[in-house]
């Protein structure tokens, strides 16, 4: 029974996924967020349950990978898109004219570089206390923050330009495909001298969460990296 848990877990994340697409398309876009972090919770612990139960496999693996593409690949792409039509007053993008289709494009790029992320993580053994490129949850953070911010009228307007959304969907793209090594939030121990960069990351995320809400999102995500990078130069 207990190697069931995991998978339990992970199917759950799945059904988030399958349940914010939906919402996405009826544009209730604050519910479908709202099942983007409860896959987000189910995609930690699954993985957590995994490790601390001893279970773990290669259909755990797969399976994660497999529901992870629609949570945090097929998900962010869609709010990318459904956003940028947004501000073409409800025109689908592929009846517009040669700029909507490129605009439209690159917001679809997040599904299919999640896809190559995902792909590469699975075969990839430098990955197995770690990341190369951002992680598809991240990414789906990072996207989802952004979009709530704009359908609840506390962006900056510039952020509301499809041009902006366009590169944001191409540079979040590359970044999760980019050779930047990023630690993961994996404890095999509690120790602090093995996991500070840990800590300091949760302390920090609880801090500007609890003080900004929703808008500290994105920043947590810039200073995932930046940490990350300054980790990568000292152990160097």
């Amino acid at each position: 029974m207990k190697r069931s848990i995991p998978n339990i877990l992970t199917l759950s994340n799945l059904l988030c996924g399958l349940l914010a697409i939906n919402l996405i398309f009826d544009d209730e876009i604050n519910l479908a967020l709202l099942f983007v972090v409860i896959g987000t919770v189910f995609d930690f612990f699954d993985g957590f349950a995994a490790r601390m139960l001893k279970v773990q496999g290669e259909l755990g693996k797969q399976l994660d990978s497999l529901a992870d593409m629609v949570t945090f690949g097929v998900v962010p792409g869609f709010l990318l898109l459904h956003t940028a039509n947004y501000s073409w007053a409800n025109e689908h993008w592929l009846e517009g004219n040669p700029t909507t289709l490129l605009i439209g494009a690159c917001c679809l790029l997040i599904p299919l570089f999640s896809a190559l992320r995902l792909a590469k993580f699975n075969i990839d053994e430098r990955q197995a206390s770690g990341f190369i490129g951002l992680p598809t949850p991240a990414n789906t953070l990072f996207i989802g923050s952004l979009v709530w911010l704009i359908y609840n009228n506390q962006a900056p307007s510039f952020l509301e330009n499809e041009w902006v959304l366009a590169g944001i969907g191409l540079l979040s793209s590359l970044l999760l495909v980019a050779p930047i090594p990023l630690f993961a939030l994996k404890f095999k121990n509690f120790t602090f001298k093995d996991n500070w960069i840990r800590y300091v990351f949760i302390a920090i995320c609880l801090i500007l969460v609890i003080s900004f809400g929703v808008i500290a999102v994105p920043f947590i995500i810039i200073i995932y990296i930046l940490m990350s990078v300054l980790d990568n130069k000292k152990q160097d």
